[in-house]
């Protein structure tokens, strides 16, 4: 078994990549090793999954004849694509570099999967296409026509533009909405890393909304496995499938879409209190309103994800920010 993964430098890419090796399984890896954050780290992590049977191609998904050139020569049973320009905030800053990556990279990726008959497309989505949605938990059986960034408005598109392919040609496509990952070796765009690196600092850390949010942390670890099972679980066409009466999240064609996080939403103070007692320092608060982008609340209904694979959630918040805390201030000799 050969598997693509794409944005195999990143967070949840080169811990997907070093799971699959344990397992034995042929790798190729792709990343475009961008410096949309530390460049530095992104090489830490291909060291550390450095393996015989992985081999990293420095390409860029945008660059549709390297995409297809790629799957040419390599001929992938499965992809898991994870490749992304990542960030609601930055999506507003530089909106382009969202339809370059997400957009035609995603496109590039169906059409080197539709083209060498690949077995299964596992591509990431993002719990930020629930957007203005107010109901919880969040479902698959739910709308998600009111984004509230670019970013989950091109995730929206990625699982749109999966389904035509599922449809017209046979790829079975399943995409996972993420919900706020978090672990070691993660994203210096994220929450637990900004409040991590300010607090050791003395700096003040941003609390946004006044601190009323609510987010589904899910530690990495409890992301991957979900990951690597669903690769296994491939849609089928299921012709008693109708608009009227069946779910969004399936179809007729060999689709299906599923919410991957932890179930259980932890208020944003109380995340913080747990970064402040594993590293023992009270942290310097700016309480400040919601910011551009950002929403109340992230809250995953994962039933569809347990039947189809029996992943369940282990890590709690404790675990997760004790096992990240021992990681940064290693890695950065804190």
């Amino acid at each position: 078994m050969k598997y693509l993964v794409t944005g195999a430098a990143g967070f949840i890419g080169s811990a997907v990549v070093e799971q699959l090796t344990a397992k034995g399984y042929d790798v190729v890896g792709v990343d475009n090793l961008n410096d949309y954050y530390d460049v530095a780290l992104k090489h830490a992590r291909l060291e550390r999954i450095a393996h015989e049977k992985f081999t990293l191609i420095e390409l860029d998904i945008a660059d549709r004849e390297a995409v297809a050139k790629l799957f040419l020569e390599q001929q992938f049973d499965k992809v898991i694509h994870l490749a992304a320009q990542a960030g609601v905030r930055y999506s507003i800053e530089n909106p382009h570099a969202y339809a370059d990556s997400n957009l035609v990279g995603h496109l590039n990726i169906l059409e080197g999967c539709r083209h060498n008959k690949v077995k299964h497309l596992v591509y990431a989505s993002s719990s930020s296409v629930y957007g203005l949605n107010a109901k919880t938990p969040f479902s698959t059986l739910d709308s998600i026509d009111h984004p509230v960034s670019l970013y989950a408005a091109t995730k929206k598109s990625n699982e749109l533009m999966a389904h035509s392919y599922s449809h017209l040609y046979d790829t079975p496509t399943t995409g996972l909405r993420f919900f706020t990952v978090y672990g070691s070796w993660g994203r210096p765009d994220m929450a637990p890393f900004i409040f991590t690196k300010k607090i050791l600092d003395g700096d003040t850390i941003d609390i946004n909304n006044n601190g009323d949010m609510w987010r589904d942390f899910t530690h990495v670890d409890d992301i991957v496995e979900g990951v690597i099972r669903i690769a296994d679980v491939v849609p089928q066409r299921n012709p008693d499938w109708t608009v009227e009466t069946g779910s969004p999240a399936t179809s007729s064609a060999p689709y299906s879409v599923y919410n991957i996080g932890h179930g259980s939403p932890i208020n944003l103070m109380d995340f913080v209190k747990a970064i402040e007692d594993e590293l023992g320092i009270e942290a310097n608060k700016n309480f400040r309103g919601m910011q551009p982008g950002d929403v109340y609340q992230t809250y995953a209904d994962t039933q569809d994800l347990f039947k189809a694979t029996g992943y369940q959630p282990k890590v709690t918040v404790k675990e997760g920010v004790a096992e990240f805390v021992q990681w940064y201030k290693e890695f950065y000799n804190k």
